[in-house]
Order: C-alpha cells, then sequence, then structure tokens
C-alpha cells in the first residue's frame, strides 16, 4: 500500500505489477502520479504547470484585444437608453 500524494488516500500497489515510470491514476482525486521508485513504491505527482503553459499560450494567441461581443452588445443599450 501507497499513499497519494495529494490527497493521502490508500493507493493498492503491488511492488512486483509496476514498473518505474509508469503512470497511475488515484481513484480518489483522479491525479496522475508517476511512479518513480519500485522498491518500495514511491509516487510523485505529475506536475500539470506544463499543461497551464499552453493553455496560457492558445488563449493569447486568440485575444485580440477587443471587449467580448457581449460587452459591446451591453454599452451600446446602455447608450440607447
Amino acid at each position: 500500500m501507497v499513499r497519494c500524494p495529494e490527497c493521502a488516500v490508500e493507493i493498492d500497489v503491488d511492488e512486483d505489477e509496476v514498473e518505474e515510470g509508469e503512470i497511475l491514476n488515484c481513484p480518489e482525486c483522479e491525479t496522475e502520479l508517476e511512479v518513480v521508485q519500485i522498491h518500495p513504491v514511491h509516487l510523485n505527482v505529475i506536475s500539470e504547470d506544463d499543461d497551464d503553459d499552453e493553455d496560457e499560450e492558445a488563449e493569447a494567441e486568440g485575444d485580440d484585444g477587443d471587449l467580448p461581443d457581449e460587452t459591446l452588445e451591453d454599452e451600446e443599450e446602455d447608450l440607447e437608453e
């Protein structure tokens, strides 16, 4: 048995059935965990920072600096009143 480093729930991992570098998911919090050692089994949380950086870059590319259409419509309605 090993504990999830994120939520501390016990995970049943047999050191004879896993390999170093294998990716597991915590059954409780669904965090991705990497097996970094097998005797005894030791798990590390896989950093999600890489995914966040990619998301931010994609958002920045799509941002043209204009206000969303919804905001413009609201402002036009305010001006008409």
